[in-house]
């Protein structure tokens, strides 16, 4: 898809430039007096989080936000496999895919040994995240991932919208309170910005609260939360830009050193035309800021020719430019809990994204961590409210989460050198003697940190199993259910499995059935199905409630090695009857693709096969002998409630 020709245009890229207009503002409508979560920001991490939370009709939810209307353009661009792959669980994918640019190869290039004022291309090579999933790093507008975020909101069941141009004032948390799942020990005061002339102030009363509300963060700072690290020594500008140039690899991601000016690195966009620039700029002193630099967007434009020399670049059209520090920090935690929590006490306020973890942008990390974060502490919190989970499930999110972030702040701080050409703040120091080869080999290091897909929780009692880990060795308990392809048995349909891990809060069991055809009674697989149907240890039975379909709560699947089944052979707990006809559901038995087999993909133990256990946010929990039914039993009875 082509757009942006005649100038940048934000919105709804399914309209061609000439009609498409940016997304209309919600009226203005009070805040509700009182909550069950309260979402401070619409940022990636807030609308994660309110979209998951939007699916569930007894849970009332309030997001605001100081901007006066959606995000219309800047910010972040690229979009890691992994969160794709989270846009699939919203059933939001199709659009990324097709309206995105999908990065395919990376470009390096160093001053000319022989006309070193001149950059010169060392080589091309394939971007190292291709194959890490189904889907490509791809880069598109924030605003677009936001929009359709916002969408997914409007249509739930609950309809949500957030409330914008309110400014966070003062947030209380009632330590006397915050034990009681029952109570709404958060006090919110907002101030509306809508009308300077008349303010209002407006006061919100919730069981949780999650600040998503960027580096700045008024709910970070509000439950005297720390942010540590380094402070920034660096500035860069980052560019949307429309231009005309005779530099060849400007449809494609490079990173170029010049000798004498700094470091670029282009990206394009979206559309065709668009193009990313990060552009090195001057370094920073003792607690100065890149606003104190007082350069504009010329002054961007014109370092970028220098440092492209001898290439050309008209610029036609600025969309979008900022400058930034590097920096990188990280929040000392990430609820209102003490550090360790040594009393053992159950969080209420959390903060997300930007708010709990700050670093520079050339990585793509920003969206793509703050996103996974409220992916992350969406279903907790939404089980606990529920009453389907114990509330203990929310002390793992900052354990997880912090882990991942200080895995991307070191690897921020690696990059950020990399690219640099002068790393420090001294003035005197040499000129950095990394080249473009560094680039690409601390690139192909990270591919699977930078694409999500190798993200990996620690062991806990919602990511077991490790002894049993060899029976599908391609599935890694605590990193994401990585999909592949298998073939529906009732109507020979191709399906990706991953895809079946739908965003709304339930738990995937996946049956890797052995050697045994499982229409035979004493079969492994066969007598598991049984003990899920009908035994009164079986979690399945244990944690539905009396009236609900029994795939509510956990869902099952099977995959078979036998391509010649019949569904109705099968046991009808795996072609249930549903819903308020009792109409049956033909779609949780798959086998295996004959040329494209799932258990050699994954490296499923075909003699024993296995079960594995997905989490509500697609994170293997757990994978078990088809034989273990006490295990699996005593797996969701640690933290479920019946």
């Amino acid at each position: 898809m082509q757009y942006h020709l005649n100038g940048f245009k934000p919105g709804n890229y399914q309209i061609p430039d000439s009609a498409r207009e940016p997304a209309a503002i919600p009226p203005m409508v009070d805040l509700p007096n009182e909550v069950d979560v309260l979402i401070v920001g619409c940022g990636p991490a807030g609308l994660t989080m309110a979209r998951q939370l939007s699916e569930f009709s007894d849970i009332t939810t309030c997001i605001a936000d100081l901007e006066s209307g959606p995000l219309m353009f800047g910010r972040a661009d690229g979009i890691s496999c992994r969160t794709i792959e989270i846009m699939e669980a919203f059933n939001s994918s199709e659009m990324i895919v097709k309206e995105a640019y999908r990065l395919m190869q990376n470009t390096f290039w160093e001053p000319d040994s022989e006309n070193p004022e001149n950059i010169k291309r060392t080589h091309k090579i394939s971007d190292a995240r291709i194959g890490l999933s189904e889907f490509t790093h791809s880069i598109v507008n924030q605003a677009r991932l936001h929009e359709l975020l916002l969408e997914g909101m409007k249509n739930s069941v609950t309809h949500l919208v957030p409330h914008y141009s309110r400014r966070l004032v003062e947030l209380d948390v009632d330590p006397a309170v915050t034990q009681d799942l029952n109570a709404h020990p958060i006090t919110a005061t907002f101030e509306r910005c809508d009308d300077p002339q008349t303010p209002k102030t407006e006061t919100v009363r919730a069981r949780f609260v999650v600040g998503c509300d960027g580096a700045r963060s008024t709910v970070r700072k509000s439950l005297s939360i720390a942010l540590e690290g380094d402070s920034a020594n660096k500035a860069w500008g980052v560019m949307d830009l429309l231009f005309v140039t005779d530099f060849p690899d400007i449809r494609v991601k490079s990173f170029i050193q010049s000798k004498e000016h700094g470091a670029v690195m282009t990206i394009p966009r979206e559309g065709g035309y668009l193009v990313r620039f990060y552009v090195e700029l001057g370094l920073l002193g003792k607690d100065q800021r890149a606003s104190d630099l007082n350069l504009d967007a010329e002054d961007v434009i014109a370092k970028a020719q220098q440092i492209m020399h001898p290439y050309t670049l008209e610029v036609k059209e600025v969309a979008w430019w900022s400058i930034y520090e590097v920096g990188q920090r990280i929040a000392e935690r990430f609820d209102d809990t003490p550090v360790d929590n040594p009393d053992d006490l159950i969080p209420r306020a959390f903060v997300a994204g930007d708010a709990c973890h700050t670093h520079s942008p050339k990585g793509g990390w920003g969206l793509n961590t703050s996103l996974p974060d409220t992916f992350n502490l969406g279903w907790k919190v939404a089980s606990v409210l529920k009453g389907t989970s114990h509330p203990k499930l929310l002390q793992t999110y900052s354990t997880e989460r912090r882990k991942v972030a200080f895995q991307l702040i070191e690897a921020d701080r690696q990059l950020s050198k990399l690219v640099a050409t002068r790393p420090t703040s001294d003035n005197n120091a040499p000129e950095a003697k990394t080249n473009t080869a560094d680039i690409e080999k601390f690139m192909a290091r990270q591919n699977g940190f930078v694409a999500g897909t190798s993200i990996e929780y620690n062991p806990s009692y919602i990511c077991t199993g490790e002894e049993h880990q060899h029976l599908a060795s391609g599935f890694m308990i605590g990193q994401r259910f990585h999909s592949a392809e298998a073939i529906r048995v009732a109507d020979g349909a191709r399906q990706h499995l991953g895809h079946l891990n739908k965003a709304d809060g339930r738990w995937r069991l996946f049956i890797f059935g052995n050697q045994q055809i499982p229409v035979d009674t004493t079969s492994a697989a066969h007598q598991l199905i049984q003990f899920l149907a009908t035994s009164d240890d079986s979690p399945v039975r244990k944690y539905t409630p009396e009236g609900m379909d029994h795939d509510s709560i956990i869902d099952v699947y099977a995959v078979f090695q036998q391509q010649d089944l019949s569904i109705t052979d099968l046991p009808e707990f795996l072609w249930p009857a549903k819903g308020k006809y009792g109409l049956r559901d033909y779609e949780k038995v798959f086998h295996a693709d004959e040329g494209n087999d799932i258990f050699e993909q994954r490296s499923i133990d075909r003699l024993s096969g296995c079960v594995v256990i997905v989490r509500p946010d697609q994170h293997i929990a757990s994978i078990l002998p088809l034989t273990a039914h006490d295990e699996l039993a005593e797996f969701f009875d640690e933290f479920m409630l019946a």
